[in-house]
């Protein structure tokens, strides 16, 4: 195995490497104990690839969203596969804290493979859904410019305005780790 390495360090000596690293960290759920609460997580990106409007980005998304963005990225993809989300899991066995864990890696694991996939990386709808806090409906309008704003006005909005920082101010109680959701 050595060999190959050197092999292509070799080829492109000056060429910076294009780095993406995409995160999906602290859950947390909103709404807690009334009907319509739901778990959201956190997508941090950091980037020095020119393919992206913001070289750090930090929004919330929850699970359906992210069901929304792999419809939309297929739909637009033709025969380029989309990676899958981690399941629905309506028969998990074990606590919410473990199945919200598993699940965050999975929406990690997801995302890490978009991002490296150059034909997904040219949908707009990805780069809103990761660099701005549009919903979907938002983001839709955006796309179709209906919006207010065009896709790299909508990004640029957002990291100016830097609410991808402020949620980290807000203190709201994030989930301990062996801690188990209440009221489920």
């Amino acid at each position: 195995g050595q060999q190959g390495h050197e092999q292509s360090w070799s080829e492109h000596p000056f060429v910076p490497q294009e780095l993406t690293t995409v995160r999906v960290q602290d859950p947390r759920v909103q709404n807690e104990g009334s009907w319509n609460s739901y778990v959201d997580y956190k997508i941090f990106l950091h980037t020095n690839s020119k393919a992206f409007t913001a070289k750090t980005s930090c929004v919330r998304r929850r699970y359906r969203e992210f069901v929304w963005l792999r419809r939309q990225l297929q739909k637009n993809a033709g025969l380029v596969p989309v990676p899958e989300l981690p399941g629905k899991s309506a028969f998990f066995v074990g606590s919410t804290d473990e199945f919200i864990e598993k699940r965050r890696q999975g929406l990690q694991q997801f995302l890490e493979k978009v991002v490296q996939n150059v034909v997904l990386l040219s949908d707009s709808r990805l780069h809103l859904f990761l660099q701005s806090q549009l919903s979907v409906p938002e983001i839709e309008a955006c796309v179709q410019g209906q919006g207010a704003q065009t896709v790299t006005d909508a990004i640029l909005h957002y990291a100016m305005s830097n609410c991808g920082w402020a949620q980290e101010e807000e203190s709201r109680p994030a989930l301990l780790p062996g801690g188990d959701l209440r009221g489920r």
